[in-house]
């Protein structure tokens, strides 16, 4: 397992009338994050909030191109963007106690916390398709170039994790500094995994490193 300490490249916020941050996604140009009653927006390049909708947003959040989906206690809503409409929920596999969640392969993954758990359910019924067993308290979720990353916080520490999305065998381990313990997670499909935090109304980019030959693997 290929060891380091996370780089921090930027930290956004903290954010007007935010206490903590819980999911976060990422539409392709701006970041997004739940902060309990809404969901934000922001540009990651000025770091300008930019808009907001008002609807449950308790924990994860994901985007899949045309919708954002949501977790909001027992269940995952399915949410227009553009208006703010819920268009659908289904229940979530941990019945509340879910944490991260992003979108890959055409399904939703889906963190259970203290489970230590990662679950691939369909997005229209939430049957489990697969599920990633863990060692540690999972937080965040997210893929990128066929990576399955997330983020994990137990006790006072958290750091991000590669991991095999079969076996669950870390493969990379990137330790966050002190102090500094991660909640949502999600890539910008390149160098920058965003990192939110319960801790500060902060969302962190840190460098996602390149170089894992998968013939190594």
């Amino acid at each position: 397992m290929k060891h380091s300490t996370a780089e921090i490249l930027r930290e956004y916020g903290p954010f007007a009338g935010v206490e903590r941050i819980h999911g976060v996604s990422f539409d392709g140009e701006n970041v997004w994050f739940a902060s309990g009653d809404r969901l934000n927006a922001f540009d990651p390049q000025s770091g300008q909030s930019l808009r907001s909708i008002d609807v449950a947003a308790h924990a994860g959040t994901a985007f899949d191109g045309r919708h954002f989906f949501q977790l909001a206690d027992d269940r995952i809503q399915k949410i227009d963007p553009d208006t703010g409409a819920v268009l659908s929920t289904i229940p979530a596999p941990g019945g509340g106690r879910d944490s991260g969640l992003t979108w890959a392969e055409g399904t939703l993954w889906v963190g259970q916390y203290r489970e230590r758990k990662i679950h691939q359910i369909d997005p229209e019924t939430g049957k489990i398709l697969r599920t990633v067993e863990s060692s540690r308290y999972v937080t965040g979720v997210t893929w990128v170039d066929g990576e399955l990353w997330h983020a994990t916080w137990e006790g006072d520490e958290s750091d991000l994790r590669h991991v095999d999305p079969q076996t669950g065998k870390v493969l990379e381990r990137l330790d966050m500094p002190a102090g500094m313990s991660i909640s949502g997670l999600e890539s910008d499909g390149g160098d920058r995994l965003y990192c939110g935090s319960t801790s500060s109304s902060v969302v962190r980019a840190v460098r996602r490193p390149r170089g894992l030959c998968p013939a190594n693997l």
